[in-house]
């Protein structure tokens, strides 16, 4: 079931895909549940939003693909790397990754991201993919400048637009058989499969549970595989996962 959240008629709703059309539903299904209308809206009549706008956290995974921990020289962390984006950075599909007047390099990152369904503490490995609402598809924007000079990673992660997340969210989703792919004005820059990962989503999640408490809606990056690169004024940035659609981007100065 792809569920998308959407702009119409002055309102912001959310639906659930059906072909060209929107099966409207009441009420938030990542926070309080939902029960469908009976209405239905044309997918042509809606501005498709972020999916999901976390009230409380962006947990993302750092040098979790080894061939993107080697393309910039650094060596793949025993455990996942884990740092924190704003939620503020969040944007969605259509909508302009702008690049900051601190910044003179802007890279794209595809990846992977999860939704966590219900409140997460010190669960299992085992148990951790029933605590998954599901799926969608990141961009995690990285001023790369910024993050070599400040040391750590808060600023370079975390300017407003540097988190697209979109179109919509699959709650059936086989990590086995998907793989992420990032395209600048067309142009192929990365192609990797989900299982490359060094770290899984089940582990990753059982692993951030055990330090902090997930709650619903929250989002989990997943990491990068290698090619990453800057984006400038005027490119479309594309990332595509298998079964979740395709993430398109305008990018802009500020």
């Amino acid at each position: 079931m792809k569920i998308v959240r959407f702009a119409h008629d002055e309102a912001i709703r959310y639906g659930i895909l059906d072909g060209t059309e929107l099966v409207t539903l009441a009420g938030d299904p990542m926070y309080t549940g939902y029960d469908t209308t009976g209405e239905r809206v044309s997918l042509n009549e809606v501005t498709l939003l972020a999916p999901v706008i976390p009230r409380s956290k962006i947990v993302a995974v750092g040098r979790n693909y080894r061939d993107h921990a080697a393309e910039f020289g650094n060596e793949v962390p025993a455990e996942p790397l884990l740092f924190f984006k704003p939620n503020t950075s969040v944007i969605g599909p259509g909508d302009a990754i702008v690049r900051p007047a601190q910044s003179q390099q802007v890279d794209f990152e595809g990846e992977l991201a999860v939704i966590i369904g219900k409140v997460t503490r010190n669960v299992a490995s085992e148990q951790a993919l029933e605590h998954v609402f599901g799926y969608t598809v990141a961009n995690d924007v990285t001023a790369r400048d910024l993050q070599r000079s400040d040391g750590q990673w808060a600023r370079a992660k975390g300017f407003d637009t540097f988190c697209p997340l979109g179109p919509a969210v699959e709650t059936e989703f086989d990590l086995d058989a998907a793989q992420v792919v990032s395209r600048v004005n067309g142009e192929e820059k990365q192609r990797a499969p989900l299982t490359d990962m060094v770290h899984g989503v089940a582990d990753l999640i059982a692993y951030a549970s055990a330090a902090f408490t997930l709650l619903p809606g929250d989002v989990i990056l997943t990491g990068t595989p290698a090619g990453v690169g800057p984006l400038v004024a005027g490119d479309v940035v594309e990332i595509e996962i298998d079964g979740l659609g395709i993430l398109r981007n305008l990018v802009r100065d500020i």
